[in-house]
């Protein structure tokens, strides 16, 4: 998708007022390639974050902190260039991609702030962003950023898309219990309509930033379809090669960018976003948005309420009191022997969560093999336990959110073990003995 190739100019960055001051445009043109080189940034950035967290165990505050600090450097970089470098602008976009996947990552399981929380915290600070950049540069095109004020509200703009896009695909595949692969059909569709309809007169700053929001989780879906195992209905590659491919056409993209300067929007005196008025205007992002939102919401109670009406119909069963002077031990009745039955309020599950069965299995597993010696069969292992505890939140999340935090984090510790460069068989086996306890009895 491309959008109008003139700049609009308003009182405050009139051609006299920037003529000692502006730049050359300092983003790239939006080209089919630059959807593709956007999605791929989403997905390897993602992986270099669980490979920080994971592998080398840095944890969610270290990564955070090594991400910031390696985004502040590549912002200072992209800041003193008085043009558009494709190298430092996508490098850029990929610590952005990393550092907001975390920010919503942090407020989830740092804080507990709830992914719906999250989805409407980022939701209104992209709205004030937006307002904000409008009413000081009067447009909100990427064929205006040609001075350092717009640069920055670019910049923040694209943060909190990633961030927010982050919140909404994570609160469809794992709180929605939607999946990822169906989450990045849904999105791949909205992503489709939106193009359509710039096709068809939409505004294109407004289709332009929404298929911009989209395309975050549709990488981490492709991503997820790529990397996990057939059995889980992917194509087996692994997070490693999937990442190596990636991370391969980034490369040769910004290399033919490089070379071509194919991506590169024209001069200022060649911009002007009056079309993008004419195309639309205020009505459009008004109508589109409230349409956004009614179809979002009403989709979010449907599935919400379905999946309450399931939990409420696999709860655990509870046994009936035993008449008084029922043993409560098995007694023997000449060559028969009775069980006693469970007093009132036991239940045929000792977790709120319900029957455990099959994680405690995939956990005991894991460790059976790490006690045989066997480190790369228990680290694959593992990551079973990974899948179906995804898969199982939205049922399981809902019966005891206190009980799940718990075992969810005791599941994290295991992973970070299992998967550290280094690991280290007394960690591992300490943190799979904690899983075991707090799964509960077999």
């Amino acid at each position: 998708m491309t959008t109008p190739t003139r700049l609009a100019v308003n009182d405050d960055s009139s051609p006299a007022s920037l003529r000692g001051r502006q730049m050359l445009s300092k983003v790239p043109e939006v080209t089919i390639y630059f959807w593709i080189i956007k999605v791929l940034c989403t997905t390897v950035g993602e992986s270099a974050a669980d490979f920080l967290n994971v592998n080398l165990n840095l944890g969610l505050t270290g990564t955070s902190v090594v991400t910031g600090v390696l985004l502040a450097i590549a912002l200072i970089f992209q800041f003193r260039t008085h043009r558009y470098i494709p190298g430092i602008y996508w490098l850029t976009v990929a610590l952005v991609s990393v550092f907001g996947t975390l920010v919503t990552d942090n407020l989830t399981d740092s804080v507990g702030v709830p992914l719906e929380t999250s989805t409407l915290i980022f939701g209104a600070l992209l709205g004030l962003s937006f307002l904000a950049w409008y009413l000081t540069e009067k447009t909100l095109s990427i064929h205006s950023i040609f001075t350092r004020r717009r640069e920055a509200f670019y910049w923040l703009t694209v943060l909190v898309t990633f961030a927010l896009g982050t919140a909404t695909g994570d609160l469809m595949a794992e709180v929605l219990g939607i999946g990822y692969l169906m989450t990045g059909i849904i999105v791949a569709s909205l992503i489709a309509i939106m193009a359509i309809g710039w096709r068809f007169g939409l505004n294109p700053i407004l289709s332009f930033w929404i298929i911009y929001i989209m395309t975050r989780p549709l990488g981490a879906s492709i991503g997820d379809y790529l990397s996990q195992s057939p059995g889980e209905g992917g194509l087996g590659l692994g997070a490693t090669v999937t990442s190596f491919i990636f991370s391969a056409g980034i490369l040769g993209i910004v290399i033919y960018f490089s070379v071509t300067k194919a991506d590169v929007i024209p001069s200022a005196s060649a911009v002007d976003t009056d079309e993008t008025v004419r195309r639309g205007g205020p009505w459009q992002t008004v109508i589109v948005v409230a349409l956004v939102l009614a179809t979002a919401g009403t989709g979010y109670f449907l599935r919400k309420s379905s999946l309450q009406a399931d939990t409420s119909d696999s709860a655990p069963v509870t046994q009936p009191t035993p008449f008084e002077g029922q043993p409560t031990q098995p007694a023997s009745f000449g060559n028969q022997i009775v069980q006693p039955v469970p007093s009132r309020g036991q239940t045929a599950q000792s977790s709120p969560l319900g029957d455990l069965s099959k994680f405690r299995k995939i956990t005991q597993d894991t460790l059976d093999l790490l006690n045989a010696g066997n480190q790369s069969g228990a680290t694959a292992r593992i990551t079973d336990l990974e899948t179906e505890w995804d898969k199982g939140e939205a049922r399981l999340k809902p019966k005891d959110k206190a009980t799940w935090t718990k075992i969810d984090g005791k599941i994290d510790t295991v992973l970070r073990a299992l998967r550290a460069t280094s690991p280290n068989t007394d960690g591992e086996r300490t943190a799979l003995t904690a899983l075991l306890t707090a799964l509960g009895p077999e």
